[in-house]
């Protein structure tokens, strides 16, 4: 069973930055496909950013955010700079065993728990 578990979230005025992880246990980092959604307050689940197992990678918020993987630690970060208000949300982790960058709620197998962001203006 994998199990994910997000931390680095918190307030931060708007331009400032955070770095979000997410910590994989019960399998290999190597051999899961991870991705990054948010989901804000009366709005559904949106995907952030993905990273296969078998390469590549594909973000959709390019200069600002950057998805990482350690496969040596088991860890996933995503590193969010130049925050707005509107990136406010909670930032969950997922995990997959295909390859490939999905970018669909329902192609995850397994989730974390979510932390929290938010952006002061």
């Amino acid at each position: 069973q994998v199990q994910l578990v997000e931390s680095g979230g918190g307030v931060v005025q708007a331009g400032g930055s955070l770095r979000l992880s997410c910590v994989v246990s019960g399998r290999t980092l190597s051999t899961l496909s991870m991705g990054w959604f948010r989901q804000a307050p009366g709005k559904e689940r949106e995907f952030v950013a993905a990273s296969s197992w078998s390469g590549g990678s594909t973000n959709t918020v390019k200069g600002r955010f950057t998805f990482s993987r350690d496969n040596a630690k088991n860890t996933v970060y995503l590193q969010m700079s130049t925050l707005k208000p509107e990136d406010t949300a909670v930032y969950y982790c997922a995990a997959r065993y295909g390859s490939g960058t999905g970018r669909a709620v329902y192609v995850y197998d397994y989730w974390g728990q979510g932390t929290q962001v938010t952006v002061s203006s």
